[in-house]
């Protein structure tokens, strides 16, 4: 199918996608499905998958290519959504997240706690990948906005930009590190340029969100409640948090009145200590960071290698930090087993439309990718001689815009240039300036077919218009900027 068709379908699929959820109220995920249908019928996907033969590799059906690309998002999101989601509840429920927030915000005052925050995220992006860093925040990011008494946007949005900006550009995050095998460039100087050009971009993020926050953006109802009931330590709110609820008059059975002895001894007892709390938080990333410092320094098939990458396995690493929570904020403060396991039950309901929605932004993903609209638009660029360096920015932010995933426009980028980046007389500083290029182009234009922008509007509460205004304008303007930091290092380099 010609190019330009194939662009008019993909621009038409995703205007049919806006128009069922902004103005017939579709709820995302149905709407998805019904749109990556749609769009896989206009494009010519077979309606049942084809075999392989000598002469073309095997073309998924629609719905095959739709479950496959349901799997494999739910295969890395799925897991990591629900045992955050535990954790992050236990840490809610005893009080932690109210204590470290309350206490934060005296140290550091209420007007430089985005900041701090910002900053922080920054340095642990590095060795987490931004889902996993990103889920293990968001009760962070409540318990300080409910202690600010703000909207959880107002902290997180600047907390996923700079995360999103290291994943793309900071090794040992995959698509920069694959990406620099591809064209040949030096992973120590993409590691001190790439972590060069996040610091005045973290502080970009923070100001641009300071900026897009001073209108109030209302929170979608799923969000609003979830937000409103985080930290509630009344009995009737505790109770109901735990997976039941009792009546005006109260529970009439012997396991509702446990409930209820159990949240009225909650009120009551002391909020876990700020160290407590920090520890459930930073165990599972510095496991996490363990198995990223073996990979990059032990050889492969080393034992030693080997058992880091599974301790340091971001499923294993939250496994571990929600053991540790339930014996220092359950066990320990005298919860009964029946009491925690209501709270940890609790916490999955809330986050089955994160799941969801994000399994199905991965859907509409794989249906564009199979019609081959990134790879038509990308080889038409790669024919119109602009020089290297911004057509790595221009053809990795096409291929982003057009197929969702930041770590595939970077590798299909990186493989469309490697030929000529190799074969090209470029110095091994503009090698590396090259593949950053390419990741700060994957950082723009994050919007519906990204199952990252679901889970990060989702988590902040914002609907998918107010998600483009913020989330996808913000991925664009630190990508853009980025680009632009790494043209005058380019420049520099040219020059000397």
């Amino acid at each position: 199918m010609d190019t330009p068709v194939l662009l008019a379908i993909a621009a038409g699929g995703i205007g049919l996608l806006l128009l069922l959820i902004i103005r017939f109220k579709i709820q995302p995920f149905v709407a998805l499905l019904v749109t990556s249908i749609v769009v896989g019928l206009a494009a010519g996907i077979p309606l049942n998958t084809i075999p392989a033969t000598e002469d073309a590799p095997e073309r998924l059906g629609i719905v095959p290519a739709m479950i496959a690309g349901m799997g494999g998002t739910l295969g890395s999101v799925a897991i990591l959504v629900a045992l955050g989601a535990m954790l992050g509840r236990m840490i809610e429920i005893s009080g932690g997240a109210a204590s470290l927030a309350g206490r934060f915000t005296g140290w550091l005052g209420p007007k430089r706690v985005s900041a701090a925050l910002t900053g922080a995220a920054l340095v642990l992006a590095i060795p987490v990948f931004f889902d996993v860093g990103f889920i293990i925040l968001v009760p962070i990011i409540y318990g300080f906005a409910k202690a600010a008494g703000v909207e959880p946007v107002k902290f997180g949005l600047p907390m996923a930009g700079i995360m999103l900006a290291v994943h793309v550009a900071v090794p040992p995050h995959p698509g920069i590190v694959g990406g620099a095998a591809l064209v040949g460039a030096d992973i120590g100087w993409i590691t001190i340029i790439g972590l060069a050009v996040s610091i005045p971009l973290g502080v970009l993020a923070h100001f641009v969100a300071k900026w897009m926050n001073r209108r109030n953006y209302t929170m979608i109802r799923a969000t609003a409640e979830q937000f409103a009931a985080f930290g509630s330590t009344n009995e009737r709110g505790e109770a109901g948090a735990a997976g039941g609820t009792t009546g005006g008059g109260g529970a009439t059975d012997g396991s509702g009145a446990s409930r209820t002895r159990t949240a009225t001894r909650t009120v009551t007892e002391a909020p876990p200590s700020v160290w407590t709390v920090l520890t459930l938080i930073l165990v599972p990333l510095l496991l996490i960071m363990s198995g990223t410092v073996a990979a990059t320094v032990l050889p492969a098939g080393d034992p030693l290698r080997d058992l880091f990458a599974f301790i340091g396995a971001p499923a294993f690493a939250l496994l571990v930090a929600l053991a540790l929570a339930f014996y220092l904020l359950a066990i320990r403060r005298g919860w009964s087993l029946a009491h925690t396991g209501e709270v940890m039950e609790a916490a999955l309901p809330p986050v089955a439309i994160v799941i969801l929605v994000t399994g199905a932004g991965g859907v509409f993903a794989r249906i564009l990718t199979e019609s081959g609209v990134g790879t038509a638009l990308a080889e038409t660029l790669a024919a119109t001689g602009l020089p290297v360096l911004v057509l790595a920015f221009v053809l990795s932010l096409v291929l982003r815009a057009s197929q969702g995933s930041a770590t595939v426009a970077i590798l299909t980028t990186s493989g469309l240039l490697a030929t000529t980046v190799i074969d090209g007389d470029y110095g091994t500083i503009q090698v590396a300036l090259i593949a950053l290029a390419i990741a700060f182009g994957a950082l723009g234009l994050s919007h519906v077919n990204d199952s990252g922008f679901w889970v990060v509007t989702r988590y902040l509460g914002l609907s998918v218009s107010d998600g483009l205004r913020t989330w996808t304008v913000l991925t664009t303007i630190l990508g853009v900027v980025g680009f632009l930091l790494v043209s005058l290092l380019w420049l520099l380099v040219g020059s000397a």
